[in-house]
């Protein structure tokens, strides 16, 4: 019995322990088969769509934080820069700030020039000489010090000759609040006067194409300025940012390349009126000469370009920039034409400024065109050494034929004198 009491309690223990664990181990989804076998594969597919980590966003800010900057009093080393990069509110809460601090700090040195002389104790007394006349209290010393400071000179409050440390105050806080007002208003003109608003009226298209331009392989995008007033001396400018392994095992992140828009031939100084197609051309100097279309989807690359110039109107130099991942280079596309002549003038079509449309263009890379182009040339190019290598060997065979002429003729003569002597 005891026997059995101890088996029905182990059985009970082990069933419990079942219960417990079946949440976990009993309880699965039951997917059919072709469920079964569909999810890796799109698991895979997920995993194997790594996305690319822009350099350089499309509005042309760039996306790089600078973390754990030990250095920090560098950037109040050079303070204006860092107002004048600081954000609108920030840098109008610091404007208000300096202002009300500097007419707060002489106010109150106002206030205690007053009370040590004893002005405060002769409030409408008219025999004492006050150091500043109507001077009653801390406000009355506050709205002097502005009053002094912004040279508005209401005229009710006024210093007298009898305060030598007034007058040496008033000097003092002369220049500083000339200083004062130079800076922040030099800050402030300078931040609204900024061309980076102007950068935004300058346009690259969404996609850059990969197609046959004269016969050669080129990567092109297209540029545009809305404004009629124009960007003076404007140049472009273009960068490959790609990840690099050297020769000595170096891993370089984010190397930067330059592609070549045109520097030899002057092409890369624009005269931006109307929208212009930027061509690069791919030869064996590009970093584009070995990819062909099927492999350019495999590529993890970014192409900076940078247009900049000065703005007409302020002469201040202006910079607009864009990238394009592999995702966004088309291969085997044209820009749809924006330009059309009009009556009297010229008409750009700013919508259909990002359209393109296919056209045919071998799937090849540059480098395999150019040996195909070679090697339908070598018939060509080799047929005089082709013939001069056929005489040769025509040579060479007609003096075998001599040479066995000969032997046969001399074993002729040899037997006819064996013949002989027997």
């Amino acid at each position: 019995v005891c026997l059995f009491l101890m088996a029905a309690n182990v059985l009970e223990e082990d069933s419990m322990e079942q219960d417990i664990e079946s949440p976990v181990t009993i309880h699965q989804p039951k997917l059919p088969k072709q469920a079964r076998e569909d999810l890796p594969k799109n698991i895979n597919k997920e995993c194997a769509k790594r996305k690319i980590q822009r350099y350089v966003r499309k509005d042309g800010k760039c996306n790089v934080h600078h973390g754990n900057v030990r250095e920090t009093y560098r950037y109040l080393t050079d303070i204006f820069t860092t107002l004048v990069d600081l954000k609108w509110r920030f840098n109008l809460l610091i404007f208000v700030m300096v202002y009300t601090v500097t007419w707060l700090f002489f106010g109150m040195i106002w206030w205690l020039i007053a009370y040590m002389r004893g002005d405060m104790d002769h409030i409408g007394d008219s025999t004492w000489t006050p150091c500043v006349s109507n001077l009653n209290g801390f406000v009355s010393a506050f709205l002097f010090s502005i009053e002094t400071e912004t040279t508005i000179g209401y005229g009710y409050r006024v210093i007298t000759d009898k305060c030598p440390e007034g007058i040496i105050l008033l000097l003092v806080q002369s220049v500083l609040g000339s200083i004062v007002n130079a800076f922040m208003v030099g800050c402030m003109f300078v931040k609204i006067s900024q061309p980076k608003k102007r950068a935004e009226t300058l346009v690259f298209s969404t996609n850059a194409v990969i197609s046959m331009r004269d016969g050669k392989l080129c990567l092109m995008f297209r540029v545009g300025d809305l404004r009629n007033s124009h960007i003076v001396e404007a140049s472009i400018r273009a960068k490959l940012i790609k990840s690099k392994q050297t020769k000595e095992g170096e891993f370089i992140p984010l190397n930067q390349t330059d592609i070549n828009v045109g520097y030899y031939t002057g092409d890369d100084r624009l005269f931006l009126v109307s929208p212009l197609i930027i061509s690069h051309e791919i030869n064996q100097q590009s970093p584009f000469w070995e990819i062909s279309k099927a492999q350019l989807p495999k590529e993890e690359l970014e192409i900076v370009v940078i247009l900049e110039g000065m703005v007409e109107a302020t002469g201040m130099t202006c910079q607009a920039r864009s990238s394009y991942i592999t995702s966004e280079i088309l291969w085997g596309y044209r820009f749809t034409p924006v330009l059309t002549l009009e009556d009297g003038f010229y008409e750009v079509d700013y919508n259909s400024f990002h359209e393109t449309y296919e056209t045919n263009t071998p799937v090849y890379s540059a480098k395999e065109l150019a040996e195909m182009a070679s090697r339908a040339k070598l018939p060509l190019t080799w047929s005089v050494s082709s013939k001069l290598d056929q005489h040769a060997e025509l040579e060479t065979e007609e003096e075998e034929k001599n040479q066995e002429d000969q032997n046969e003729r001399n074993g002729d003569v040899a037997n006819l004198e064996n013949e002989s002597k027997v």
